[in-house]
């Protein structure tokens, strides 16, 4: 035979009666319905019993020797251990009176004998699942104080590291990416008082040229994910421009979608950087010139002649030496930028034709490429240093002609957008804009290096420097000279349909 396994009873009922064959008829009967039940005839055993083991619901009896219903319900309750236990009177008293002292005592129901079994066990099953259900409501009652006060701690613990960081933090709502705290170090970083930030955007404080991509990268936070260490140029109250790297989390206040923005200002860091770099890059200058004259000295037979393997080894050689060169001045031209030793030098100029004159530059390479390039300019005037403006377009072309197939097409175009406006930090005004676009349809770019492409040595494939002759550094040195003209830079690509540079500048004219 199989052994079954023992149910489990209903609920543990504890009955306490003077009278054995009431005991008898109580226990038998909720027995048969499936309760524990246990039988006492005093009330001193049914109060020492219920102590020691607490059951679900104690049936009990008014008149007994030595001590009454009423007096052990009285003292079942003042014992934290029964007070909550639901007591049924079970009595032939039926006066109202008696009823009354009952509920008095802390009884919550009252049976009159002689009783109908459908009755008893309908009432025992009710007060049975008020019971459960408040033992319920207390357990997640205790749980929910338990969250609350874990909460509390935690955003007592939030709010000191918030306060006391030696980093600058703040918050914004997503939606609309406007701060809703900021702690001490981010006021002393930007110069502002807490009034003036709280309700503001990075855009409306004009905290850098990316500002405005500040506010949209907080608003698309919870579809793009977290954020880490992106360098951003951050301006202060009083036009001082700072290096800082941004991380920025999705985090819940109070049921809020917010963005947890933490700061590192790497401003002397990077000085300190640029300032080794360029000391580098001068210190090779002249032995790499050095080196260029000679392989030129070879190149030309004043030495001797050399024999095909000789000419094949030279030529790398000097390939090399002037690709070295090429990033020596790259790097001294894009510190000299980031200084403040170069200024642009900024006249009145025409947009189309600058447009021209880059397509015009890069035809030659284009057409040993078997690209074609399609310019549509805009006629429209502005105040820029033509010759950087040049440079950015001319490096944005090559490197469409670079990663294009033959047979592909290049486009460059123009379009002037009277409602994008571009705040001028040197006039404090905002301006119309110029949107310039170069399109191509090649290979593409990882959308996660869509923004480290403008850092320096950032490449979207580490071979392209050796295949394409890049330094790494074009889109860097055109990210400073838009920057320092007041505009934007940044691009959009799908990969393996192409990519699209975009430029925005503020169309300013000189007075």
């Amino acid at each position: 035979m199989t052994n079954q396994p023992a149910k489990s009873p209903k609920a543990d009922i504890l009955v306490i009666d003077d009278t054995p064959e009431n005991l008898n008829l109580l226990s038998s009967m909720l027995t048969a319905q499936g309760y524990k039940v246990r039988s006492v005839t005093k009330g001193t055993t049914g109060l020492r019993g219920a102590a020691a083991a607490p059951p679900d619901l104690i049936l009990l009896d008014v008149n007994m020797p030595e001590m009454n219903g009423y007096e052990v319900c009285q003292q079942l309750k003042t014992n934290p251990l029964t007070r909550e236990i639901p007591v049924i009177f079970i009595s032939a008293l039926g006066d109202v009176l008696d009823k009354v002292k009952a509920f008095a005592v802390g009884g919550v129901d009252y049976i009159t004998k002689p009783f109908q079994v459908e009755e008893v066990l309908a009432r025992i099953q009710n007060h049975l699942t008020i019971r459960q259900l408040q033992t319920q409501l207390q357990q997640q009652n205790a749980k929910l104080q338990q969250e609350i006060k874990e909460r509390q701690q935690a955003e007592e613990k939030f709010s000191k590291a918030f306060r006391s960081s030696p980093n600058p933090i703040a918050i914004a709502t997503i939606q609309e990416g406007r701060f809703i705290d900021v702690n001490p170090c981010f006021l002393t970083m930007s110069g502002y008082s807490l009034e003036e930030v709280i309700g503001h955007t990075a855009d409306e404080l004009h905290l850098g040229n990316a500002a405005e991509s500040l506010t949209q990268t907080i608003q698309m936070l919870p579809q793009t994910g977290s954020l880490y260490n992106q360098e951003f140029e951050f301006f202060t109250k009083y036009s001082e421009t700072k290096i800082i790297l941004l991380s920025i989390e999705l985090i819940d206040l109070a049921g809020v979608e917010c963005a947890l923005i933490i700061a590192n200002d790497i401003t002397e860091r990077k000085r300190l950087e640029n300032e080794f770099i360029s000391l580098v890059s001068h210190e090779l200058r002249t032995p790499l010139t050095s080196i260029m004259g000679a392989l030129d000295i070879l190149g030309a037979d004043q030495l001797g002649t050399l024999n095909n393997q000789g000419k094949k080894v030279l030529t790398i050689a000097s390939n090399n030496t002037e690709r070295l060169i090429r990033l020596v001045n790259d790097i001294l031209d894009l510190e000299r930028m980031k200084s403040g030793k170069v200024f642009m030098n900024k006249v009145n100029c025409n947009a189309a034709e600058l447009m021209v004159q880059a397509t015009e530059a890069m035809q030659a390479m284009a057409e040993k490429s078997q690209i074609q390039i399609i310019v549509n300019p805009l006629n429209i005037e502005l105040n820029a240093d033509p010759d950087r403006l040049l440079q950015t377009l001319t490096n944005l072309l090559s490197n469409a002609i670079k990663f294009s197939e033959p047979g592909d097409t290049i486009w460059l175009n123009a379009e002037l957008q009277k409602d994008n406006l571009i705040y001028v930090k040197s006039l404090n005004q905002k301006f119309p804009s110029l949107l310039i676009s170069v399109q191509d349809r090649g290979r593409g770019i990882p959308e996660s290096q869509l923004q480290t492409i403008f850092e320096r040595f950032q490449q979207v494939d580490a071979s392209d420097s050796r295949k394409k002759g890049g330094t790494g550094l074009g889109l860097a040195i055109c990210r400073n000279i838009i920057q320092q003209h007041d505009g934007k830079i940044w691009a959009e690509s799908i990969l393996g349909e192409g990519s699209t540079f975009y430029i925005r500048l503020p169309i300013v004219m000189s007075q």
